[in-house]
């Protein structure tokens, strides 16, 4: 009996990643990225108000909401007028004179001169002047020329994970591909006679095919892109034809209910010209028989599932997107784990890793993990 981590070792050395490819940024999310995305200009491009209020030189406004008064000893309130008005994405520059404001909107150009942005709230908000409640320093508010990134910087690194964040930088910086790691195409057959599609009422000795569904939602949750084949008939003629169709189009088979009984004898028979598929017994539960070989031309790892739902999802967590993560260009294959304690007692087979579904929780007293 093979061991689950030598078993894990021979699927993986079989992993070859996909060329990685230019795509869209609309289309990255979720990839990893396979360049270093060096930026050409600096972020932002030009200086700009960060929040919708008024432009000035800080040395204007530097008294207000200081105690000053007239000679009839009444409070002097400082006003400066209002010379013009500038939206985000406006062309047109304009020059700011000293004691003067101009309106602008967050993302605006900011006038020459100017060095600050006072905040509406510290105004009366005032279109022709504007009264000024309190003073900005130099630079308060103002996003300057290259704060974000500058010429030369690296925006994305290689083996990024690009998420929401990342797609926003890459457009940022101008940038409408980006070379990344492509999803490996992955197709999922199920195989049995006593299978029925969910659009249909099962007859006598007949059940659902579960498999092709489940298998091909847990492809996606790690990163493949699938093609859920569905039901195929254990006909030997017919397994090898959607079997080799499969092994043209996609990097990576999986066929469930192909061991077990007489199953993995007649797909082996089948696909026998195809490459050498070899049945094991790996010392796990559930999912202790399965099976794994390269096939075709290009030598496709191809896996063969047992037919019951729980193994099939068990096999596959534990051989099967391994795979997928290192294709996609994942460092870490493997899910992270923990030690944890049991809320109450568990039983396994003797020598065998057993793989048992729990909920993972947090003892808020001591920090220590528990799972039940």
């Amino acid at each position: 009996m093979r061991s689950v981590e030598d078993q894990q070792s021979r699927v993986t050395a079989a992993a070859v990643a996909p060329r990685p490819v230019r795509v869209a940024i609309s289309e990255a999310q979720g990839l990893l990225c396979a360049e270093e995305v060096v930026t050409e200009r600096p972020l932002p491009g030009f200086d700009q108000a960060a929040i919708d209020g008024y432009a000035v030189r800080s040395v204007d406004v530097a008294d207000a909401g200081s105690d000053l008064r007239n000679e009839d000893d009444e409070r002097i309130e400082l006003t400066l007028p209002v010379v013009g008005e500038v939206s985000a994405g406006s062309r047109q520059p304009i020059r700011l004179q000293p004691r003067q404001a101009v309106r602008v909107d967050t993302g605006a150009p900011l006038p020459t001169l100017a060095d600050a942005v006072l905040p509406l709230e510290r105004t009366d908000g005032g279109r022709a002047r504007v009264k000024v409640h309190s003073p900005v320093r130099s630079g308060d508010y103002v996003r300057k020329i290259g704060d974000d990134v500058q010429p030369g910087d690296v925006a994305v690194r290689a083996g990024t994970i690009i998420g929401a964040a990342q797609v926003g930088l890459l457009a940022a910086v101008g940038r409408d591909k980006v070379l990344v790691h492509p999803r490996p195409r992955l197709s999922v057959i199920s195989v049995g006679g006593e299978l029925v599609d969910t659009d249909r009422t099962p007859g006598p000795g007949q059940v659902y095919d579960v498999n092709s569904y489940s298998l091909a939602a847990a492809a996606r949750d790690a990163g493949a892109d699938v093609n859920r084949v569905g039901i195929v008939s254990t006909d030997p003629k017919r397994l090898r034809e959607v079997v080799e169709g499969q092994l043209i189009r996609s990097e990576i088979v999986v066929i469930a209910g192909a061991v077990g009984g007489g199953a993995s004898d007649s797909v082996r028979e089948a696909l026998s010209d195809l490459g050498e598929l070899e049945v094991e017994r790996v010392a796990m539960h559930p999912g202790s028989v399965q099976g794994f070989g390269q096939l075709g031309r290009d030598e496709v790892p191809t896996f063969l599932l047992p037919a019951n739902p729980v193994s099939a999802l068990v096999v596959f967590e534990v051989m099967v997107r391994p795979l997928i993560r290192i294709a996609l260009g994942r460092r870490q294959p493997m899910r992270r784990t923990v030690t944890a304690r049991t809320v109450a007692p568990i039983t396994s087979i003797e020598d065998r890793k057993g793989f048992l579904r729990g909920q993972l929780m947090r003892d808020e007293e001591t920090g220590e993990y528990l799972v039940q």
